[in-house]
């Protein structure tokens, strides 16, 4: 780290940050709606964004900060296992090709804001619809904090808040300043503001990416040094483990636990609530579907990424926190002017999905808890004043989680979210194209996954940090196999059974179960066909039945 604040770099950042402040601001008149107290139009933009919009705002939804500086961290800790990121993000788009758009289609036709919204309308069932509303709102609240974990690593390279011994509020005024204005444009713009942000986020990635590619190589002599340099790292061994730092190329040893881990967090990605959220914005079922076939040029972008791991590690880059391996590259490497517009691209990366995680994790809250057991009887206009309310208390509670807590245990609380967010799946997705799962059946597997993958992850101990006993990993020993593999895939297994079996039984019981107020018809349904509608009246708005 170069000495005191790198002020050019600052300079740079500053004025990205800016620039994505009054856009963030000026959102709240793009595409004006008539009706804005409704969570149609904070919450989902009015459904009304066409293909590039959407393809910017999932991308910037999905790829955030954490992935800028996380990924290629796993590979510069570990080496090949980090890649994991880049064949389930391959995995994941033909997957959501076959049920998004029948989401998209159910969702427009009944106004459903949320998936659990989905769920309840489904099965008639609150409770299981409380139960994917919690477990969303669980699962999100990390990855919100991880985002201002990447704004705090890229504060902390440019010398930003002063040492270890200074004043803690002097130390964390940036992040909180930060936080109040990504807080403000989001109360004030909703999901418009993110929307428009992704735009100048998604073009410095691109850029930072391109250039690093091809600058950083020719600085460390090519790619032959940089991976001869990283073999030889990871060859030595690690004091803590006894073992060696990591590998160029996974061993048969980590088979298990890659495919599980790739295969489980591709069918966990788009469960996350702010995945739905991004989608259900979009103005037709054919945005979604031509999204799926464009999206996967982000995985090309991860895997770009994902080298800059092995080029911190051949430029000699030491910390002591492995986010900042990344951040501290591009200062030692770039300019410091273009070290600015790579904070700016890492900054902002986690400022537009923060946006749209609170928005998500809000509505959830407000359809899904406020709407059907504290206030059954909430106008649109409440909704949207509850949401945002909860908008703002959700991100208060990821700075305070930042602020109190170790980089670490933020790190280990969003894998566990990944594992709790996997067990909503069979009710989701399963929901999408059949009702013959039962609901008790559903939510009874929902919890024994929970259960599993939540006492699983508590006895992982860190495999870097003796000291840490507790949800140090996401992998151990798959039972009836003696593999090691992703405790979240495990658990959706058990879930996906208990499911099947609990149906069997309930069913040959007579157990009733519930009403579906969907139709066949509803899931291939179109803006323009006849009956949909993209807003419920207000007395029916949100209603199960």
């Amino acid at each position: 780290m170069k000495d005191g604040v790198n002020g050019v770099a600052l300079g740079v950042f500053i004025f990205f940050f800016l620039l994505v402040t009054v856009m963030g601001f000026l959102a709240a008149r793009w595409r004006k709606a008539e009706n804005e107290h409704s969570l149609d139009e904070w919450g989902l933009g009015g459904r009304s964004f066409g293909t590039w919009i959407t393809w910017f705002l999932l991308g910037g939804d999905l790829y955030t900060a954490y992935t800028f500086v996380a990924v290629p961290a796993a590979i510069y800790a570990a080496g090949a296992s980090g890649f994991f990121a880049v064949p389930y993000t391959i995995l994941v788009y033909p997957l959501i090709f076959t049920f998004l758009p029948r989401l998209w289609s159910v969702s427009h036709k009944h106004g459903y804001v949320t998936t659990s919204d989905f769920v309840r309308g489904r099965f008639g069932s609150k409770g299981l619809s409380l139960a994917v509303a919690v477990t969303g709102i669980l699962a999100t609240m990390p990855y919100i904090a991880l985002q201002l974990v990447g704004i705090q690593a890229v504060l902390d390279v440019m010398g930003v808040g002063g040492g270890e011994n200074t004043n803690w509020f002097v130390k964390d005024l940036p992040l909180l300043i930060a936080f109040g204005v990504l807080a403000a444009y989001t109360y004030s713009s909703g999901l418009r503001a993110p929307a428009l942000i992704a735009f100048v986020k998604d073009a410095l990635i691109y850029l930072v990416i391109a250039v690093a590619i091809i600058y950083i190589p020719i600085k460390l002599g090519g790619f032959d040094d940089i991976f001869a340099k990283a073999g030889d790292a990871f060859s030595q061994v690690n004091p803590n483990t006894g073992k060696p730092r990591g590998a160029l190329a996974s061993g048969e040893a980590q088979q298990w636990t890659y495919a599980t881990l790739a295969l489980g967090s591709a069918l966990a990605l788009f469960m996350y609530p702010h995945s739905i959220t991004a989608t259900l914005s979009s103005k037709s079922r054919e945005v979604i579907r031509r999204n799926t076939t464009i999206l996967p040029l982000y995985s090309l972008m991860l895997g770009l990424l994902a080298l800059l791991g092995f080029m911190a590690i051949a430029a000699g880059i030491k910390v002591q926190n492995g986010q900042l391996a990344i951040p501290q590259l591009f200062e030692n490497m770039f300019p410091d002017w273009f070290a600015g517009i790579a904070f700016a691209a890492i900054g902002i990366g986690a400022l537009v999905p923060a946006a749209i995680m609170s928005i998500a994790a809000a509505n959830l809250f407000t359809r899904n808890i406020y709407k059907d057991f504290i206030k059954p009887d909430a106008t649109p206009e409440q909704e949207t004043k509850v949401s945002k309310l909860v908008s703002l208390l959700v991100k208060v509670g990821a700075l305070v989680f930042v602020l109190t807590m170790d980089k670490t245990v933020a790190i280990n609380f969003q894998l566990l979210g990944g594992i709790w967010i996997l067990q909503t799946f069979p009710a989701l997705v399963g929901g999408l194209f059949t009702r013959w799962f039962h609901r008790w059946a559903l939510l009874a597997g929902w919890a024994v996954g929970m259960v599993y993958g939540t006492l699983m992850a508590y006895g992982v101990p860190s495999p870097t940090n003796p000291s840490q006993k507790h949800f140090g990993g996401s992998a151990k020993e798959i039972p009836g196999i003696g593999e090691i593999g992703y405790i979240g895939l495990t658990a959706f297994v058990l879930n996906v059974v208990v499911t099947v079996v609990l149906t069997f039984v309930l069913k040959a019981l007579k157990a009733p179960e519930g009403t579906d107020e969907t139709r066949p018809e509803d899931y291939t349904a179109d803006a323009g066909d006849p009956g949909v509608q993209v807003e419920l009246p207000p007395a029916t708005a949100g209603a199960g039945h």
